[in-house]
């Protein structure tokens, strides 16, 4: 058998290829990061710690009623 010769053409010269003229909108800077702080506020705290209060009564008062309900 004979191997064929593969022979590589020689293409036309590419054309100079005038620069893109589509306008693009600039780039956004990024975003700025929020800055966080490492404690809570005190309007946070008061928040928690009333929201604590009034779940203990509300758990007192439950008990208190159940108790007076059974206790006959």
């Amino acid at each position: 058998m004979i191997k064929r010769r593969y022979v590589r053409k020689q293409g036309a010269a590419p054309a100079a290829v005038p620069g893109s003229r589509i306008r693009r909108a600039p780039v956004a800077p990024p975003p700025v990061p929020k800055t966080q702080s490492a404690y809570p506020s005190e309007r946070e705290i008061w928040t928690v710690v009333i929201g604590v209060i009034l779940f203990a009564a509300a758990i007192a008062i439950i008990t208190v009623q159940f108790s007076a309900i059974t206790g006959n």
